[in-house]
């Protein structure tokens, strides 16, 4: 089975923000090419993803979140305040764009 690659969203050179340049349909050989900007959730980590994907599966309850991961209520909760603040600044940043 092949791994599939990760979609690299901070450039390697400089460390800033990449785009997507072209997608492609290997159904059917379709190319589209263009400037795409990558949407602020694929920018967290894949940590960060992991969480809010755990979050919705837990119907948002940060209770049930902190007793399957381990953690005490404000961990989980201050986890949560990072990830908002920083999906806050990409959308802000990417509004000034």
């Amino acid at each position: 089975m092949t791994k599939k690659k990760i979609l690299p969203t901070v450039c390697p050179s400089c460390g800033g923000h990449t785009q997507v340049h072209s997608l492609h349909c290997n159904e059917c050989d379709t190319t589209i090419t263009g400037e795409y900007n990558i949407p602020p959730m694929m920018l967290l980590t894949l940590d960060e993803q992991a969480f809010v994907t755990k979050f919705i599966k837990c119907s948002g309850s940060l209770k049930q979140m902190a007793s399957d991961m381990g953690l005490s209520y404000p961990t989980v909760r201050n986890f949560l305040d990072d990830i908002i603040n920083k999906l806050t600044k990409l959308e802000n940043n990417e509004k000034s764009i």
